[in-house]
């Protein structure tokens, strides 16, 4: 799920929110609620406002990890709790 950016009206501080891409949150009650937050002093219905954000864009080569050999686990440790180098 795609994470968007949301400044809060009231405090003018930004908060980190996962939701799927078809969402758009207005309210700081609606912020609290797809984040996992607690409303606090600020008013359920005080207006956020999406941020534009640059949007990372994911290549297949990217997704490739050149660093080293999987450890046993399945996973490119590098020095990691498998000891591999």
């Amino acid at each position: 799920m795609p994470s968007y950016d949301y400044r809060c009206s009231a405090t003018d501080q930004v908060y980190e929110v996962c939701h799927s891409m078809h969402e758009k949150l207005s309210s700081w009650g609606e912020l609290c609620k797809a984040a996992g937050l607690e409303l606090g002093d600020i008013p359920a219905n005080t207006p956020v406002e999406r941020l534009i954000s640059g949007g990372g864009v994911v290549t297949s080569s990217a997704l490739r990890n050149p660093e080293g050999p999987a450890c046993e686990a399945g996973m490119s440790c590098c020095g990691g709790p498998c000891g591999l180098p």
